[in-house]
């Protein structure tokens, strides 16, 4: 593996000859770009003009680096320690997903549904992995109390460590929803999940990249209960959400109806609807408590 000169433009020859097979040119094209913001602080715009540049041998190296970390499979988001979600940067490790767009489309329809950024409310976020669904409404809603909770204390001081890098004050909780789940004494405005919904036996149909290193509990169920979280945390919202709160939650598409439907049959709910991704899946619930 070896690179022609120093030019911006013969280090992205290496990573075509090198990683084709793995990514195809736009992807390719897009991780050269972070990247080079990442090691030589280029904005996707300067990438381009400064193709036929030399870069230093430190720069070179750390790039070639990546080259190699990309080519074993492991995502970009991992090698580079921070991916963007909405509108901010959050450190990632393998004890946390890699943030996705649909749950940015999550905390979009969360923070247009307020109409009014100056509302007192009190949001709780189960399942908070890195913090980027309570850190981005925070930053977005700055007079919400918002809260975290996760079972992985790992994932804990990841989404502490985000809280600090994105200057917002949010309070995260070593907790199990599963077990006897005991916070604070207060009711929420708003309860937020994006929890673990891929089936054990969907694994393998899913990418390496994401099996081999994204942590397997924030991902996976058994197959004999696919909503087991989607139902605790609706039983939890009979204590734990305020009259006329909303529960927000991203769904698997195959199991969508069923979570709507359980919500129904809860009758804690006047209102559950289901929303449709960018790519028109059924991917998110939303309900008003009665």
């Amino acid at each position: 593996m070896k690179i022609a000169t120093n030019k911006l433009s013969d280090l992205y020859e290496f990573y075509k000859n090198e990683l084709s097979l793995i990514y195809d040119e736009g992807e390719l094209y897009s991780i050269f770009e972070l990247v080079c913001e990442k090691y030589l602080n280029y904005s996707k715009a300067q990438v381009k003009q400064h193709f036929d540049e030399n870069i230093n041998q430190s720069n070179l190296i750390n790039i070639y680096n990546t080259g190699v970390e990309l080519k074993k499979g492991a995502p970009i988001q991992y090698i580079l320690k921070e991916a963007y979600f909405y509108d901010l940067t959050f450190n990632v490790s393998n004890a946390v997903l890699i943030p996705r767009p649909e749950t940015e489309e999550l905390v979009d329809l969360i923070i247009k549904s307020q109409t009014t950024h100056n509302s007192p409310i009190s949001i709780l976020d189960i399942g908070t992995g890195s913090g980027c669904i309570p850190i981005t409404l925070k930053k977005h809603l700055p007079l919400a109390k918002v809260f975290g909770i996760d079972i992985s204390e790992q994932a804990l001081e990841v989404a502490k460590s985000n809280a600090l890098k994105n200057n917002v004050d949010v309070e995260f909780i070593k907790q199990n929803i599963l077990s006897n789940f005991l916070i604070l004494n207060s009711n929420f405005s708003i309860i937020v999940s994006n929890p673990p919904y891929v089936l054990n036996s969907e694994a393998k149909q899913m990418d390496v990249r994401v099996l081999e290193h994204e942590p397997h509990l924030a991902l996976f169920v058994e197959d004999n209960d696919p909503i087991i979280f989607y139902k605790r945390i609706i039983d939890l919202c009979d204590k734990y959400l305020e009259e006329k709160g909303w529960l927000y939650f991203e769904l698997n598409p195959m199991y969508a109806i069923d979570v709507k439907n359980y919500a129904n049959d809860s009758k804690i709910f006047n209102f559950t609807e289901i929303l449709n991704d960018m790519s028109g899946k059924q991917r998110f619930l939303k309900a008003q408590k009665k």
